[in-house]
């Protein structure tokens, strides 16, 4: 059996393989809502086979979303409004999971095929906020949080993670990479503050490390907790070696998974931290998973499931996150279970397909002969 068909134990959950479905935006929510569109997007994503389905990023407040059209959580009507979606994953034999997000200063956009620049006052624009007053390439600069905001958003994503646990999810991914608060407080480039919550790398972990922390105490101990990183940022104020310190304090406080991509902080195209090419963010989650000896899982151009495999020999990764290919091919594990050889007869597919593609096969053989 192939590592990528492999189960793997987190505390009391055991997935069935190592194939992970990413946070993916889909900015078609109503006051952070999901609806008839997420259920059926996602529950085609639990059929095809993965053993992790994470639904999208949700606020944890609305001024956290990036648009006015992404999905919540900070009210018990979310909670509500997701169960069914993870009721319904669950049933497929996956396992569903939710990501917390703040977006900070990268907030108030529209949709990225409405070009995604930033809303204006008649758009329904809102006041952003991050750590320092430091704008996000041409957006307008945010406001600095006070240490009482620093402290209720804390607030906000342990909230956020007794709301996940009621919908029904069993795992939780704190998202803290691609230029969102989070990370706009660990760089130095977008945080310049002089108090507690700046200065040295000590002093910018404080606040992401307390979410964190937030979180995992109000999340079963049975369940397990991700936290995607930017392993660099793509400015040069954030590198593996501090991603690495991070981890380390991050599994210190009961955090299973280190979810590894990179960049996003500062939107320039001359400051990509790599050239994009088939794994490039492998060797990030590589150097985090042996310098901080935590779990890790890898994301970004993994195609085919060959190439996944491949990853998870090498040993730099513990899972494999699929996002843009598991929207271009919803079944994207069972046929990269056929790729391996490890199910010829289809048995790995929902029954309501599999006995269908059996019967096409064997027709088939029996034209050949």
């Amino acid at each position: 059996m192939p590592i990528l068909f492999s189960p793997l134990q987190l505390r009391s959950l055991t997935l069935p393989n190592r194939i992970i479905v990413s946070p993916m935006c889909q900015y078609s929510c109503e006051d952070g809502m999901p609806n008839e569109w997420h259920f059926v997007h996602l529950g085609s994503r639990a059929v095809g086979g993965a053993s992790l389905v994470f639904v999208e990023a949700s606020g944890v407040t609305p001024e956290g979303r990036i648009t006015p059209w992404d999905a919540g959580i900070w009210s018990e009507a979310h909670g509500r409004a997701w169960k069914p979606v993870a009721d319904f994953i669950r049933a497929q034999g996956a396992v569903p999971g939710i990501q917390l997000a703040h977006a900070g200063r990268k907030a108030s956009c529209n949709k990225p095929w409405l070009g995604g620049k930033a809303l204006g006052a008649s758009e329904g624009a809102w006041e952003t906020l991050g750590p320092s007053a430091i704008a996000f390439g041409h957006y307008p600069p945010p406001r600095a949080m006070t240490v009482e905001e620093i402290g209720q958003a804390v607030e906000d994503f342990r909230r956020a993670a007794r709301y996940s646990l009621d919908a029904g999810f069993d795992v939780v991914e704190i998202h803290g990479a691609h230029g969102y608060l989070l990370a706009q407080f660990l760089s130095p480039i977008s945080n310049q503050r002089n108090d507690r919550y700046g200065g040295d790398r000590a002093g910018r972990m404080r606040f992401p490390l307390a979410a964190a922390k937030a979180v995992r105490e109000n999340w079963p101990e049975s369940k397990p907790m991700f936290i995607r990183v930017s392993a660099v940022d793509g400015g040069g104020g954030w590198d593996v070696d501090d991603t690495v310190a991070y981890a380390k304090e991050l599994k210190a406080l009961g955090i299973d998974v280190i979810d590894t991509s990179s960049g996003g902080l500062t939107g320039l195209s001359t400051a990509l931290p790599v050239k994009r090419s088939l794994g490039f963010q492998v060797p990030f989650a590589g150097a985090v998973k042996r310098g901080a000896n935590i779990p890790t899982m890898a994301v970004g151009l993994i195609l085919d499931g060959p190439q996944a495999e491949a990853i998870l020999q090498s040993g730099d990764a513990d899972l494999i996150a699929i996002g843009r290919q598991a929207l271009y091919d919803p079944f994207w594990a069972v046929h990269a279970a056929q790729e391996l050889g490890c199910d010829s007869d289809f048995e790995m597919w929902t029954p309501e397909y599999g006995w269908w593609l059996d019967k096409r096969k064997n027709n088939l053989a029996g034209l050949k002969k």
